[in-house]
């Protein structure tokens, strides 16, 4: 395993302990395809198998936050997400391998078997899962009857804290390194699912850190609630300040010098509902890649991808796709499962 951030920034790493949890560097490859009638090619990075438990892009981030909660001296970690939460699942999975409790406070979605599954994996992983939503002093009022007194240290959203952006900033190194190295062409974009915003920030002042002049298209597929223009500023010079504050070496212009463009013109009707560009990207990834993507976010950043293809300006231009789905197989189904006294009642409604 390689930490590419702790070669280039050591005081910054001996400062800013991770837990090793991810399988680094991840691969990248390049495929040939036809958009538009014109064979191009694209490069793609393998982040579906940062681990051998649960592959996907929150890894990197947990392996920061999971690290301050063991540096905290927490007996329990705690979360949020939907109830088919690749986040959610990913930090109760990583927690329970590190010897944490876990409590996941999950929100209702569009119903997909993927969701069914990530309740099966909860399931049997003995995560603690409560029902989240109602009106602010409901919401309120469920946090606190399950936070206090247990010593937890809460992960928010998506990982998308500073922190957890820090783990990206790694892995815009990390591609740095590999595009140095002769592995694939340095991309001009690069198309990322934005969900909490912490992978795409944390890419963007990686690629800065890095020289690297690749263009980031940050492909919004959550509610602007979570993923907006000014929320990304704010975390992009909140995480450059912390890191240069903690290592004075980390330039202190270093948010400015990112290229990350917000692309939310492919995020349809709502979290997790797909359409008909999103539909037809997943099934030409699979068809013509080899990728097994999904409607809530993948999908829709590959639409963004094969739109932007098929314009004749930018075809032929190097590109690259961030995989951030997990591939891993999960040893569950999406049946209803036999003891359901785990759940909260109204998560049954997902094995209908």
């Amino acid at each position: 395993m390689t930490d590419y951030l702790a070669s280039e920034y050591p005081v910054l790493a001996q400062r800013l302990k991770k837990t090793p949890l991810a399988e680094l560097p991840t691969p990248v490859d390049e495929r040939r395809i036809v958009v538009g009638s014109i064979p191009q090619s694209v490069a793609i990075k393998h982040d579906d198998v940062t681990g051998t438990l649960y592959g996907g892009n929150k890894l990197r981030k947990l392996e920061y936050t999971l690290q301050r909660a063991a540096a905290r001296q927490a007996l329990r970690v705690a979360t949020f997400g939907t109830v088919g939460s690749n986040h959610a699942l990913a930090t109760a999975l990583y927690a329970n391998q590190l010897g944490f409790e876990c409590t996941c406070f999950l929100s209702h979605q569009t119903r997909t078997p993927g969701a069914a599954m990530a309740l099966n994996m909860h399931l049997q992983n003995r995560t603690e899962i409560v029902r989240f939503g109602g009106s602010y002093r409901a919401r309120i009022a469920t946090m606190r009857q399950y936070l206090q007194n247990r010593r937890t240290w809460v992960i928010p959203w998506g990982g998308s804290s500073w922190l957890g952006a820090v783990g990206f900033v790694n892995a815009g190194l990390e591609l740095a390194a590999q595009v140095a190295a002769g592995e694939i062409r340095r991309p001009d974009r690069l198309y990322v699912a934005m969900g909490t915003m912490g992978t795409a920030a944390g890419l963007a002042l990686g690629l800065a850190l890095a020289g690297l002049e690749t263009e980031i298209q940050a492909i919004r597929v959550t509610h602007e609630t979570f993923a907006n223009r000014d929320g990304l500023q704010r975390l992009l010079k909140k995480t450059a300040s912390l890191l240069h504050r903690i290592d004075p070496s980390v330039p202190a212009d270093l948010a400015g010098r990112t290229q990350l463009q917000f692309r939310d013109e492919f995020f349809g009707d709502g979290y997790a509902q797909s359409n008909s560009d999103t539909d037809h990207a997943i099934d030409f990834a699979a068809d013509e890649m080899g990728l097994t993507l999904e409607a809530t976010y993948t999908g829709k950043a590959m639409a963004a991808l094969l739109h932007d293809m098929a314009i004749p300006a930018l075809a032929g231009r190097p590109v690259l796709f961030w995989n951030t789905y997990n591939s891993r197989p999960l040893p569950v189904s999406c049946a209803r499962p036999s003891t359901t006294s785990d759940l909260p009642d109204e998560f049954l409604r997902y094995f209908d």
